[in-house]
């Protein structure tokens, strides 16, 4: 299968730079798996396609204020983007300019709130670093480091909140589950009221979710891992789910990323902690996921595979033509898609 397959033609002025004043007045395009039907609604009206019995997985990360901006100690410039913590207060970095920081080479942050060894270059080029520092780390991030948006966002975010979902609980993301942004607690509370469940994993997302695929074959593609978590009481909602004939339908590609990689062939779950680099394109059957909300994706990207598998390539292109005509705006800060 080529990559090439999954390109659609984007304006630039379509994606959008800033989040929406309300977060769920964003518009949502419902597709219908089964009738081939495209509708265009808001985003709060997604209640409506919800019934009780239902249960929506939520990706309950936090993105971290991981890049953050330096000094060598001969005085150059650096900027460091935290991606992975792995162990202690050893994380795997992409550092610029890279070819300036070796093994040994020490940073300072802060005014020297924070300082920083380069122990060892990894495969790919990010390095091994290590933090020092008095307190509390995620605490001085907070004072010193900035969100990680994504490359295609040029505008400055105003309010850091707005790239974090409202229920963003465990620190540990380089980037947001973008799916989620468009909850408000108010609409959480009325689906619960309606009688929906919620259930939460967490998967902490990577910069490499951003990654282009660069192999002309998309069976030849390396996927990114990610680490995640799901906890008995999201096992329980989700299994009891399964086991009523309700849908479990996922907020966002990580969440389904999860649920499809720790469900069994009757599309169960487990406690579960580990990596995934599970890879979702068209042929995959799912075990676990019946409905997906997601936001518009990139080009020729693993996420836009991902939903083409779920509600075939054609229909899915068809759908991103419409929103193009449409005008809808896309990516991280853009509109939204529910896949019934």
């Amino acid at each position: 299968m080529q990559v090439s397959e999954f390109n659609y033609d984007l304006p630039e002025e379509l994606i959008a730079q800033v989040p929406i004043k309300q977060r769920d007045e964003s518009r949502l395009m419902v597709l219908d798996r089964e009738k081939q039907t495209i509708e265009h609604k808001i985003f709060k009206d997604i209640i409506d396609y919800l019934e009780p019995g239902d249960c929506l997985v939520r990706n309950n990360t936090k993105v971290i204020p991981a890049r953050i901006y330096g000094k060598k100690e001969t005085g150059a410039n650096v900027e460091f983007l935290l991606l992975n913590n792995k162990e202690g207060d050893i994380w795997e970095t992409i550092v610029r300019p890279g070819n300036k920081l070796h093994s040994g080479a020490r940073v300072i942050f802060g005014d020297g709130i924070l300082k920083a060894e380069i122990i060892d270059t990894m495969p790919g080029g990010t390095r091994k670093v290590k933090f020092e520092y008095n307190g509390i780390f995620n605490e001085i991030l907070d004072k010193i480091g900035l969100m990680p948006l994504p490359p295609y966002i040029h505008e400055e975010l105003k309010e850091r909140d707005r790239y974090q979902t409202v229920y963003a609980k465990y620190d540990g993301s380089a980037a947001a589950p973008t799916a989620g942004l468009h909850f408000t607690p108010e609409l959480l509370e009325k689906i619960e009221k309606k009688g929906i469940k919620i259930a939460n994993v967490t998967l902490h997302v990577g910069i490499g979710t951003f990654r282009p695929v660069k192999e002309e074959t998309v069976e030849d593609h390396d996927m990114h891992s990610e680490h995640f978590y799901i906890k008995e009481e999201d096992v329980e909602k989700i299994n009891s789910t399964k086991k009523e004939g309700k849908r479990v339908i996922a907020v966002g590609t990580t969440s389904c990323r999860v649920l499809e990689t720790i469900a069994d062939e009757n599309g169960l779950v487990k406690v579960t902690e580990g990596d995934t680099k599970i890879f979702i394109y068209p042929g995959y059957k799912f075990k676990c996921l019946d409905g997906l909300i997601t936001n518009f994706h990139l080009p020729q990207s693993t996420l836009l595979m991902l939903v083409s598998a779920l509600a075939g390539k054609d229909f899915i292109l068809k759908a991103y033509n419409e929103a193009v005509k449409e005008k809808y705006r896309f990516f991280s800060f853009g509109d939204a898609m529910f896949i019934k």
